[in-house]
């Protein structure tokens, strides 16, 4: 039986966190599906198509099969159904990354037994960069070297981009 992982998450913008958990999750699965959920009601910092883009550029040449999907609606579980998923692939930083991914983990497996949730913690270098924390950077005077520190560079490059179209 073949083991495919899910790895879902907004990306927005993609961190090396996120390349770390990819790049672990290629190796670990048989196949990779990683999943930009995609939430029309809230307005992102980078477009859906850019993060999907960015996406899919980092997953290029990884070891084992890799592919990026798009999915705007519904239970990430039921996507995992439909794409004969195997494991869900979540990453842990902190305690309170823990708690809601607990939370997350037994609904999943309330609605689906046959998906199994898989914990990754990273490395200590990648453990405090999020999206949340990069996206509060840009802007501030000296965010350039910052943010370049915790994104990949062609996200990087995006991001520069869209502060100079502001």
């Amino acid at each position: 039986m073949s083991r495919i992982g899910i790895y879902a998450g907004s990306f927005d913008p993609p961190t090396l966190g996120h390349l770390w958990l990819i790049r672990q999750g290629a190796e670990l699965f048989d196949e990779l599906v990683v999943v930009l959920a995609v939430n029309p009601e809230k307005s992102p910092f980078l477009s859906s198509t850019e993060r999907e883009g960015l996406l899919r550029g980092m997953v290029q040449g990884l070891p084992g099969k890799v592919r990026v999907a798009v999915v705007n609606h519904g239970f990430l579980v039921d996507f995992a159904r439909e794409a004969g998923a195997t494991h869900l692939l979540r990453g842990l930083r902190n305690t309170p990354d823990f708690e809601y991914e607990k939370v997350l983990a037994r609904m999943n497996h309330r609605m689906d037994s046959s998906i199994q949730t898989v914990f990754m913690v990273p490395p200590s270098e990648l453990e405090e960069i999020s999206s949340t924390l990069v996206r509060g950077f840009v802007g501030t005077p000296g965010w350039e070297r910052w943010v370049a520190a915790c994104v990949p560079r062609a996200v990087f490059e995006s991001i520069v981009r869209a502060q100079k179209g502001k």
